[in-house]
């Protein structure tokens, strides 16, 4: 709420009520005064004092909701990458000067305490936050929603950057508790692991009982998700793990406390840890346990839900939509049916139809080892009842296969649900759901024609596209205020509500002033960012010299090592004295996470850590060059570096990426995209010209033929190109370290596994790459034309607004009232 939408006289008793507020809070809940307390407890009450607000909107809106016979939609995913709540939701209240000037008269800085809040640990990277700005949009646009997930209580890990290598912390977001969310123990449902089947007839039917299991008790925390400036308040809804046994007395009382606690311990550990490592049995397991468990309570709470109101079990297509984000929610589908069956009496017909007009699919990867695969033997042992489905499935599906494709063997193996001894729950999700979506236009297109061709030719009405889209409330209006504040003084604030509003800066491109004032607050964000670089890295950085930028989940074919390389590449122009070479001072920022058990992704991080400090510590380039790792890459840290990037780095091997977010984030605050046509890159190019992008490398169509031929041309170019071997050479050479850690990636790229190199194909689009960014040196140089290139990048992302995202998901897929 700025000054300007009230009267002076109600600003200033909004000011005193917040005082008053904050203050007493800190009085009740910690017997000190605000002059006493520490900014954590500060931090407590002021959240207290916005919660307050949020609750009565969210009580009204759930009165009305519950009240109210339209259809909701619950969306499962296995991340939330949520980000600090305090700030969002006072913009959503917007009352952010409100609260900064209420708490200035009282010597607090908003900023201070807003850096009290730990992000939320309930994501890694894209998919949390492609999530996250869904729930935004769903709420923004007045749409009832729930996401439903995992409380995980450490989330992924905390990275630490020790001697160049990523070590990996517990991430206690939780220890000193979560201000926005409220337990639901009223709530609480059972989720049954092991036992076995029994049979049994009743009324003339067969009928299946689940009996001998062991009990997880889910418990379930609700978070409230605020629009701007709306009414509505959505819900996220985080099952929490316990176990029904505290303690065994018998076992404590023989002396054996270990024991005493096992049963718990083993309960708990499923809503403990985001993503635990799944390259051994152990880990598959406890991953298909936290799957289970999370879509199981959510299942049995939608259908107690609805019974509420009176409905039938046969409406409830009409009431509820299911949408799985990627295949970690896929067991809802058999789960679903176990309950329509067992415990609701219908038929396996009837219950069918249910399902398939319930549940909805979007696909996010096509690399294999993405699409999840479960031993079927697994699934017998831990989800008897839930495994019997899934073979009922499975033979169904055959058998209509069989038809469809008769004497095909092999494409209906290929296409079966379940295969050589595993489930396919992307094959279970093609098979049940009434929709099926890629995430971006050319995603979509290489899933109908490649990755589920086949699919395709069996359902082709149920594949769609809904390209992804990120809210421009979070990654502009709030991370950027600076720029937020020129844009709304130009062309008002409709665009925060109105993603459509936000073309008409267009014509801005063309003045000369406005194009200045855009250029004066990149500084100023790149100076701020340059702070936070030195106080959490060491490393000082020129805010004048280009911020060329690339962050992102840590993967090789989202090809980190290509722009390391680039960087080795430059640095060696430099020492062999090449006139061009120190033009353009550039600053390369990376940030990223690499799995913990994903070797060649933590050495990529090593490598890119051992040639910062080669670089940052040669006195011949201090002036021109500087790279950066910032550690522990997340939402808030995310917020600070897209508002101060100049280059965009979107340089994944065409074909693999999904979409991408990042690329949305970073268009949106006037960064330009250097970048394959991979993704959203293709949509990007088709909304700001070619003139505002910097394009490279291999089309999809050309990387999908060289992985058809089986025959990659990069041993061939490292043999032949100098300026390619040259720069490889420095993996195994000692320039940048003298222990050989980095053979393994010098041999995925020069010899390779059953004979193909290179399996990202970075050298093949290396010349390419370097061309490329050459013409970024050389268009960064002419500030007035960077600018002019800038401002289009923001003016015309409209189009990857998530409230565009979320529009197109409704008319097509869910049609919630």
């Amino acid at each position: 709420m700025k000054k300007g939408s009230l009267s002076a006289a109600e600003y200033n008793a909004r000011k005193e009520f917040i005082k008053n507020e904050v203050s007493g809070k800190v009085r009740r809940y910690f017997g000190k005064t605000v002059e006493n307390a520490t900014k954590r407890e500060i931090y407590t009450a002021v959240s207290f004092t916005i919660r307050d607000e949020i609750m009565e909107k969210w009580v009204s809106y759930r009165q009305t909701a519950d009240k109210t016979p339209g259809k909701e939609l619950y969306y499962l995913s296995f991340e939330f990458l949520m980000g600090r709540a305090m700030g969002n939701n006072l913009m959503n209240m917007t009352e952010t000067d409100l609260y900064r000037d209420a708490l200035a008269d009282m010597n607090i800085d908003l900023g201070d305490i807003e850096e009290q809040e730990n992000d939320a640990g309930l994501g890694n990277g894209g998919l949390g936050r492609l999530a996250a700005c869904f729930l935004d949009s769903l709420t923004n646009l007045e749409l009832p929603a729930f996401g439903c997930g995992i409380r995980y209580e450490y989330g992924l890990f905390r990275q630490k950057i020790v001697d160049g290598y990523q070590i990996e912390m517990p991430d206690p977001w939780l220890q000193s508790g979560n201000v926005w969310e409220i337990a639901r123990p009223e709530d609480m449902k059972e989720v049954h692991f092991g036992g076995r089947v029994e049979e049994y007839m009743e009324d003339g039917r067969l009928k299946f009982r689940h009996v001998d299991y062991n009990t997880v008790i889910a418990e379930p925390y609700d978070m409230p998700i605020t629009g701007f400036n709306t009414e509505t308040v959505n819900t996220l809804r985080l099952w929490k793990a316990l176990s029904p046994e505290v303690i065994d007395m018998n076992e404590f009382n023989r002396g054996d406390y270990a024991k005493a606690i096992e049963n718990k311990e083993l309960a708990e550990v499923i809503s403990k840890i985001l993503y635990p490592e799944d390259n051994h049995y152990e880990g598959k397991l406890l991953r298909l346990k936290q799957q289970y468990f999370f879509v199981s309570a959510t299942i049995q709470w939608i259908i107690s839900k609805h019974k509420q109101k009176h409905l039938s079990v046969f409406d409830l297509p009409d009431y509820v939509q299911i949408h799985i984000n990627d295949t970690h929610p896929t067991i809802a589908i058999p789960e679903l049916m176990r309950i329509l069956m067992d415990e609701e009496g219908l038929g396996w017909d009837d219950a069918w139809k249910i399902v398939g007009r319930t549940f909805a699919y979007t696909n996010h990867t096509i690399l294999c080892e993405a699409l999840e695969k479960w031993p079927m033997a697994m699934v017998d042992t831990l989800l008897p009842r839930v495994a019997q489905i899934i073979h009922e499935i499975d033979r169904r599906q055959r058998e209509y296969l069989c038809e469809r494709f008769p004497g095909d063997h092999g494409k209906v193996e290929y296409m079966a649900p379940i295969a050589n001894g595993q489930v396919s729950m992307a094959n279970l999700c093609l098979t049940a759901c009434h929709s099926v979506n890629g995430v971006a236009a050319l995603h979509t297109e290489i899933l109908k024609k490649e990755t589920f061709k086949d699919y395709y030719s069996v359902y082709p009405y149920k594949f769609k596209n809904v390209t992804n889209g990120v809210t421009f409330r979070r990654w502009l209006y709030k991370a950027n205020r600076s720029l937020s504040d020129l844009i709304c003084g130009a062309i008002g604030d409709g665009w925060v509500k109105d993603y459509r509003e936000l073309d008409k800066l267009t014509p801005y491109a063309d003045d000369a002033a406005f194009r200045d004032k855009f250029g004066k607050i990149k500084r100023d964000n790149k100076a701020r960012l340059a702070d936070y670089i030195l106080n959490n890295t060491g490393v000082e950085v020129d805010p004048d010299s280009m911020f060329d930028v690339q962050i992102k989940r840590l993967h090789e074919y989202k090809r980190q090592l290509l722009k390391a390389m680039h960087i080795i590449y430059r640095y060696q122009k430099i020492i062999d004295g090449h006139p061009d070479a120190n033009l353009s001072p550039t600053t390369f920022i990376f940030a990223a996470k690499a799995a913990p058990g994903y070797h060649m992704a933590k050495l990529i991080i090593k490598f890119i850590n051992d040639v910062a400090r080669k670089i940052n510590n040669d006195p011949r380039v201090k002036d021109i060059m500087k790279v950066v790792f910032i550690e522990n890459y997340s939402v808030s840290s995310a917020e600070k570096i897209v508002a101060a990037a100049d280059l965009s780095e979107q340089i994944s091997t065409a074909s693999k990426e999904a979409s991408g977010t990042g690329n949305m984030k970073l268009m949106l605050n006037g960064a330009l995209t250097i970048g394959t046509m991979d993704g959203a890159n293709v949509e990007i190019r088709e909304q700001v010209g070619d003139d505002n992008i910097f394009i490279f490398g291999m089309s999809s169509q050309e990387v999908l033929n060289i992985y058809a031929s089986g025959k990659s041309p990069s041993s061939e170019l490292y043999a032949t190109n100098q300026v390619i071997k040259r720069v490889v050479d420095t993996l195994i050479d000692g320039t940048f370290n003298s222990e050989n850690l980095f053979y393994d990636i010098y041999r995925s790229l020069v010899i390779g596994d059953h004979g193909f190199a290179d399996n990202y194909l970075l050298l093949p689009d290396f010349e390419s790459y370097l061309k490329a960014n050459g013409e970024v040196k050389m268009k960064y140089r002419d500030r007035d034309a960077w600018l002019r290139s800038a401002v289009i990048n923001t003016a015309k992302a409209g189009f990857f607004s998530s409230d565009r995202s979320i529009e197109d998901y409704n008319r097509e897929i869910w049609h919630l009232r």
